[in-house]
């Protein structure tokens, strides 16, 4: 399974319980969301539930698959008017065999290797309508300072053992510059890419968060 097993023991710990939805995924969702109601939407590594009321509040018919059996079963309780469609699995290898108007993920497919990170877009490529949309928010970059701490795993692009800073002791790490993001990218049409650094000037911190926004449509 390459879900890390980092994940379920950081949520048994009610850490990285994040439950306001994330304001790039906000945005983008708004931007690029189906015109029709009660469209269908899937939402990969959705941990605590964080992007649930956004959905909710659309009318959309939610999905959502998470490694996490903890986190999970948390969601389940909260919202039980979608808890059967809120699936424990490894989304690298097995997504609902639905016909999805949008899928969306902030950053959870960034914590598995490339391979794994291609073969889910393929997955998720196939159970696209026409037309239909993946929207990635917060896809590490190189570029952030964070990316020399780890450990080089499977390839240049994949980290892992990080011993301090934003990634210790969650596993494996994902980051792209420029032309992968866009190799990976490739069964897409690109409709918006986008590069975004943050820097913390006082108290200076020797720090650079920096991550990719990427819609990609099937045709």
């Amino acid at each position: 399974m390459s879900f890390s097993n980092e994940w379920e023991d950081i949520y048994r710990q009610n850490a990285h319980m994040s439950v306001w939805p994330w304001s790039d995924l906000v945005s983008l969702v708004m931007q690029h969301k189906p015109e029709k109601n009660n469209f269908k939407v899937l939402e990969l590594g959705c941990g605590a539930g964080a992007n649930i009321p956004l959905f909710a509040s659309l009318g959309a018919n939610y999905y959502a698959v998470d490694g996490s059996e903890t986190v999970v079963n948390k969601l389940h309780k909260t919202y039980p008017q979608f808890s059967k469609h809120i699936y424990v699995g490894d989304f690298t290898k097995d997504i609902p065999n639905e016909n999805f108007d949008l899928i969306v993920d902030r950053a959870s497919l960034t914590c598995n290797s490339t391979t794994s990170i291609i073969q889910c877009l393929s997955k998720c490529h196939k159970q696209l309508v026409a037309g239909g949309k993946f929207i990635g928010s917060d896809w590490y970059s190189t570029e952030y300072s964070d990316y020399i701490k780890g450990e080089q795993a499977e390839d240049v692009w994949t980290r892992k053992n990080f011993i301090d800073g934003s990634f210790k002791g969650t596993g494996s790490v994902h980051f792209s510059d420029k032309n992968h993001l866009l190799e990976l990218f490739e069964q897409f049409k690109v409709l918006s890419m986008a590069h975004k650094t943050l820097c913390q000037e006082v108290p200076h911190r020797n720090w650079k968060f920096a991550s990719w926004n990427i819609v990609g449509q099937k045709i």
